[in-house]
């Protein structure tokens, strides 16, 4: 059995939708966690090494930070066909755009929140008006980061824009938002949003 360790409104809320879309027996498992306005705290019940989420359980094996999550669900669950497998032809797309996510898209997104400039050249990420057009030109001919097939990355992806379509985070783009929309109008989508309105 697969424990999500969740709080409601955060970045884990993606992996019900994850788990949702693979349909496999999965139980979430409520964690407090430290706030921006300083309330909250470290949930020893929590096994992600700061105290963040999400992270994963599944029968003794630990997971945690997003790309891994997914990653790691996917090839767990080949059956359901939401991340390609080692050998197949869009296993290379599939990875970078994994790791892209997590080590250029958020990074970007959070210096532009904190107003950090990003430092050209010495950084492993760029601004995000320099990733931006990147993903608009990968997702302009095509339903989803890999083409015709929803994957693992899209669950990230896609989440991601819904949220900060509505923000100053990120322009406003016609092939981003109707990309989002795709994404978000899945069932799964819409179970996990019930689901995590309970947790």
């Amino acid at each position: 059995m697969i424990t999500l360790f969740h709080h409601p409104k955060t970045r884990s809320t993606r992996f019900i939708f994850l788990l949702e879309e693979l349909g496999v027996p999965y139980q979430i498992r409520r964690v407090e966690v430290r706030k921006r306005d300083g309330t909250g705290a470290v949930d020893p019940a929590n096994p992600h090494p700061h105290g963040k989420v999400p992270a994963i359980d599944d029968d003794g094996s630990v997971v945690f930070e997003s790309s891994a999550i997914t990653l790691y669900l996917t090839d767990r669950f080949p059956e359901r066909g939401l991340g390609p497998q080692v050998g197949g032809r869009d296993r290379g797309a599939y990875l970078s755009w994994l790791a892209y996510y997590s080590g250029v898209l958020e990074p970007a997104f959070v210096s532009k929140f904190l107003h950090v400039e990003v430092p050209r050249g010495t950084a492993g990420w760029v601004a995000v008006e320099e990733a931006m057009p990147v993903l608009v030109r990968r997702l302009e001919h095509r339903p989803y980061l890999l083409g015709e097939h929803f994957s693992g990355a899209d669950v990230l992806y896609g989440t991601t824009f819904a949220m900060f379509g509505q923000s100053p985070l990120m322009d406003k783009s016609p092939v981003i938002e109707a990309y989002a929309q795709r994404v978000i109008a899945r069932p799964a989508f819409q179970r996990a949003q019930a689901r995590d309105e309970q947790a």
